[in-house]
């Protein structure tokens, strides 16, 4: 997606205004503390500050205190760089305006502030005062000012980026901030009523005139007119949705997205609890006879055939469905994702904001992929594009609750693994690629195709979706200094930590024996009892073995130009080459 910075946009001309909102507060001021001073309510100002100081209590003065000390200076310039720096390190692409208004935000309010304080020289209530008073005028109220500009201006973004039930919380929690701010200085005898509503009025219109100049150019790169396709025409496609996760305004803006890129001709269908594919094989097959969906005009010759483009949209167990469908067929797949943890587009480079990962992957090319093969008693041999386990992880999923997923997204995994920190260990034996069979014990055993869980951590950090081979890894802590010797080697090696070793490795150790890897084409697993065990964030019936094999590049996927996939970085060129060079090897 296109950065502002980088298309020489400028900011809008409500900035010019902050000359105007400097003087109209000086003067706000000047009738404040003179003609006006003597007429209600201002003259009732002196008694509001009296009867808070006389009836000051031990609680609500430690409370005033806090609230005072979050709107401080200090407090305020160091919050306001954190969150800059978070705005721009921690998002896939750095969100530069929001940064910008942000910091632009605090600023522009502490100048008016310091300007408006030349010209109004009001003293300070005359009540006991229970902060240092500084030497500026207490007209108006910087710290009302300030919390307004920093606390308010995080509730603007929250508000853009949250949705529901989480977005009206955190809102109205930030919007709190300043109101409690407000009356923690009026409590402690520091403003007059008048400097912090006047405080109040300073943030909000620094934060509109900001806003209106920085966020419009937010919005024209979040909605940035979609390129033209790169081949004209009709198109079909078939778009897979998940009707609880995906939404009636994504799914609006997805079919928008489609039309602009040419595929004029479109069917969907939503996926079951019996079938999380939404009946796709019959697209697929051409067999499909009733045109329920459709986009477009229908096709007169019949069956709606050939396919050109499946789109999923849901979460990685609904593109595991379809992926195990898709493999083998040649036609592109389009990751929309809408679940709750999504780690096969996180780990192949893709926005988190739905409707921007599918307009990325529609830019750029469709690019070879490996995918895993998977069988074991009691189940039917079926593909995987992400992770399969068993133990730990698998009963860490299947115990999640679904309301806690449903409003806490993948932090409600993080409380389940809480629940099976004290499970036994499995006995279990591992076999690579028809070698002889390893004997271990161990809490989970996971075989990735991706390598890297939420929040970019790696647990298998070899594992490249291109590589022609699975990788392996068992975890096997011994006591809180083994989880905690776990925990701190993979965060090392998360973003910003240590590059993971060459790969190529077949079996190595880490974590003091805590984890052990191992790479193979072929991994063949046996368990002394039945285990819990999970396929791409579903759960799968317990048993005692698990078979997987690789099938390198059978999968084609929609990637952004150019494509970055794992630790090293290929481009979409050299992942696709890649892939076809290791299916090339494997037909040999």
């Amino acid at each position: 997606m296109t950065n502002a910075h980088d298309v020489g946009a400028r900011p809008g001309p409500a900035l010019l205004l902050l000359p105007v909102q400097t003087a109209v507060m000086a003067v706000l001021g000047l009738l404040v503390t003179g003609p006006l001073a003597a007429y209600w309510p201002l003259s009732a100002e002196d008694g509001v500050n009296r009867a808070l100081a006389a009836h000051r209590a031990p609680f609500a003065t430690a409370l005033t205190d806090w609230l005072s000390l979050v709107a401080d200076t200090q407090t305020v310039i160091g919050l306001t760089l954190l969150c800059v720096l978070g705005l721009l390190l921690v998002p896939r692409a750095p969100r530069w305006w929001e940064a910008g208004f942000l910091a632009v935000s605090v600023a522009a309010q502490s100048a008016v502030f310091l300007l408006v304080t030349l010209v109004v020289n009001r003293d300070r209530p005359d009540v006991p005062h229970l902060d240092g008073a500084p030497p500026t005028s207490s007209f108006p109220s910087g710290h009302v000012g300030a919390s307004v500009a920093l606390y308010g201006g995080l509730a603007v973004l929250a508000a853009r980026h949250l949705r529901g039930l989480r977005r009206n919380l955190v809102v109205g929690l930030l919007l709190l901030f300043p109101l409690a701010v407000a009356f923690s200085r009026l409590y402690r005898g520091m403003h007059h009523p008048s400097d912090v509503a006047v405080g109040l009025l300073n943030g909000a219109c620094t934060l509109l005139l900001v806003g209106s100049a920085l966020l419009t150019n937010a919005r024209k790169d979040e909605a940035a007119p979609e390129p033209e396709p790169a081949v004209r025409g009709t198109r079909r496609a078939v778009v897979v949705r998940h009707p609880q996760a995906c939404g009636d305004e994504t799914t609006a803006e997805v079919r928008a997205v489609l039309l602009r890129h040419g595929y004029a001709e479109q069917r969907w269908t939503d996926t079951t609890p019996e079938d999380p594919s939404g009946g796709l094989a019959p697209y697929l097959n051409g067999t499909d006879a009733e045109p329920a969906g459709l986009v477009g005009p229908a096709d007169p010759a019949g069956p709606f055939a050939p396919v050109d483009l499946v789109v999923v949209c849901g979460g990685d167990g609904t593109v595991r469905a379809c992926a195990d469908l898709v493999a083998g067929t040649g036609i592109p797949l389009a990751i929309v994702p809408c679940g709750t943890g999504n780690l096969l587009a996180r780990n192949l480079g893709l926005p988190t904001e739905p409707v921007a990962a599918l307009r990325e992957a529609l830019s750029g090319r469709a690019t070879g992929l490996d995918v895993g093969r998977i069988q074991g008693d009691g189940l039917a041999p079926t593909r995987f594009a992400v992770m399969a386990g068993a133990g730990f992880d698998a009963a860490m999923v299947r115990d999640a609750s679904p309301r806690l997923k449903e409003r806490l997204g993948w932090a409600a995994y993080v409380l389940s693994a809480a629940r099976h920190l004290r499970d036994p260990r499995m006995r279990l034996s591992i076999r690579l690629d028809g070698g002889a069979p390893l004997e271990r014990r161990a809490r989970m055993v996971v075989i990735g195709n991706v390598g890297s869980l939420q929040g970019g951590l790696p647990l298998l950090p070899e594992a490249r979706p291109d590589s022609g081979r699975l990788e392996v890894v068992l975890l096997d802590p011994r006591g809180v200094t083994g989880w905690l010797a776990a925990a701190g080697y993979l965060v090392s090696r998360g973003p910003g930590g240590r590059a993971p070793s060459a790969s190529g490795t077949r079996e190595r150790t880490a974590a003091h024996g805590a984890l052990e890897y191992f790479g193979a084409a072929r991994v063949d697993l046996r368990f002394a009892r039945p285990q819990p065990r999970e396929l791409d964030g579903d759960v799968l019936p317990a048993g005692t073995r698990l078979t997987a094999e690789v099938e390198p590049g059978a999968l084609r996927v929609c990637l952004p130009a150019p494509a970055r996939i794992g630790a090293q970085g290929r481009t979409g060129g050299e992942v696709e080459e890649h892939g076809h060079r290791d299916a090339r090897t494997a037909a040999q």
